[in-house]
């Protein structure tokens, strides 16, 4: 099954609000990403939009022809920002606002009514859901009931744990492996991000045969310092073949 990859730009975003102005241009940087072969793009802005900004979302919307993908923590002000704009997935991350980045999933029992009623909101718009997951089977299980399109697996604790030592990476790999499978029993599709990289991304592919798709940015975006981008985004799309 092909894997797409989605490009998330959060990371460009950051580098522009470093300074006034709009350089780099956050749009071109998004067209650019799908010339060279990206098969949609990623965002998460966060309430303090300490990279990308809300008024962001429907410039994007608007230019790229490729799949948008919105993250965020489903609060008033980010679901009004999503029904507004309509992109074709919203993934739903239970962010605390000071967070510096994603680390956790759901608990999808402790919040299985909320989660229900937002992807509710999302299919009547017509936009597919996805919520952030951890790779656990108690949690797994009360997504049919929640009415989820698709997960996103997190993969934070598999890239530390193939990074300190390989064959701990696949310990905890296989537990991606197992949610994958019954999310195919139940008919749910998967996703997976976070920290995902050239040198761990193809035992992910290979562990994970029906992965719809995967964002990766961090480092994506460090990789394109060092090779440029129209080569990295190919590398990886290499890679998920």
């Amino acid at each position: 099954m092909k894997t797409v990859l989605s490009v998330n730009i959060n990371k460009v975003a950051l580098l522009r609000n470093s300074r006034e102005g709009n350089f780099p241009n956050l749009l071109q940087y998004a067209l650019d990403c799908e010339e060279f072969g990206a098969d949609g793009i990623t965002v998460h802005p966060r309430p303090d939009e300490r990279h990308i900004r809300y008024n962001d979302i429907p410039v994007l919307k608007e230019h790229i022809s490729t799949e948008l993908n919105v993250e965020g923590n489903p609060i008033p002000s980010f679901m009004k920002l999503v029904l507004d704009n309509q992109p074709a997935q919203c993934t739903l991350v239970p962010d605390d606002p000071s967070q510096l980045t994603s680390d956790h999933g759901w608990d999808t029992l402790k919040h299985k009514s909320f989660l229900k009623d937002i992807c509710n909101q999302l299919r009547e718009n017509g936009i597919r859901s996805s919520i952030f997951l951890d790779p656990d089977p108690h949690m797994f299980e009360h997504c049919a009931d929640i009415g989820v399109d698709r997960i996103e697996l997190y993969t934070g604790h598999y890239a530390i744990d193939f990074k300190k030592d390989m064959d701990l990476g696949f310990i905890e790999l296989s537990k991606h492996a197992e949610v994958a499978r019954l999310a195919g029993s139940a008919g749910i599709e998967v996703n997976a991000g976070h920290d995902l990289n050239m040198m761990n991304l193809k035992p992910y592919k290979e562990a994970l045969p029906t992965l719809k798709e995967v964002s990766i940015g961090h480092a994506l975006t460090i990789d394109a310092l060092y090779f440029g981008l129209k080569n990295v985004i190919s590398m990886y799309k290499n890679i998920l073949k």
